[in-house]
């Protein structure tokens, strides 16, 4: 695929991702990787997801330098670079912060995968323990959880969610079914403890 799709998909999911309230402010950012060029598009530090431009794309190689673009990365462009590294056919990272799998994620609770979907499909939900956005330690930590081939969504304490996908629509649809699961999990638990 030509690196001008790519970006446009990673333009395209971004702005479904924040319109759907899962990335408020600038806050959430995706990456797509490039396996002929060996280089990553990722968002640009401070921009909004929902209003993503071109110019706010980012071209990067596997070490984190600028090939093409102003400005900085995200401050979360470690675990991004650190998943293609360790991941194999991994094509998009999306970082975000849907609803229902935050408060799971503020409760410091791996989300329950009640519902055939999450269990068929998502298979694992691993809760990381918090560490400071931006940082080595939760970079790292996100890197480890996803060296199980099994694993393709975590749920970071206190923050959100991160997704893989082949492309930049299967790292959309896999945080889809998180927050599907986080939706129907929660909502059960509340119906099951008022309807004793």
């Amino acid at each position: 695929m030509k690196a001008g799709d790519l970006k446009s998909d990673l333009i395209k999911v971004s702005r479904w991702a924040g319109g759907r309230g899962w990335c408020p402010g600038t806050s959430g950012n995706m990456s797509v990787f490039d396996p002929e060029r060996r280089e990553v598009h990722i968002k640009e530090s401070g921009k909004s997801m929902a209003n993503l431009k071109r110019s706010d794309v980012l071209t990067i190689d596997l070490d984190g330098n600028i090939i093409d673009g102003e400005g900085q990365p995200s401050k979360e462009v470690n675990f991004h670079l650190g998943i293609y590294k360790s991941r194999k056919n991994t094509g998009a990272v999306l970082h975000t912060h849907p609803p229902f799998a935050m408060a799971f994620a503020t409760a410091g609770r791996e989300i329950p995968r009640m519902v055939a979907t999450a269990k068929l499909i998502l298979k694992k939900i691993p809760l990381v323990e918090y560490a400071p956005p931006g940082s080595i330690k939760l970079a790292n930590s996100i890197t480890k959880e996803f060296e199980d081939s099994e694993v393709q969504c975590v749920l970071l304490e206190g923050h959100g969610v991160v997704s893989i996908g082949e492309n930049a629509y299967g790292a959309y649809h896999i945080t889809e079914w998180v927050e599907d699961a986080a939706r129907a999990a929660f909502l059960t638990l509340v119906i099951k403890n008022c309807f004793k």
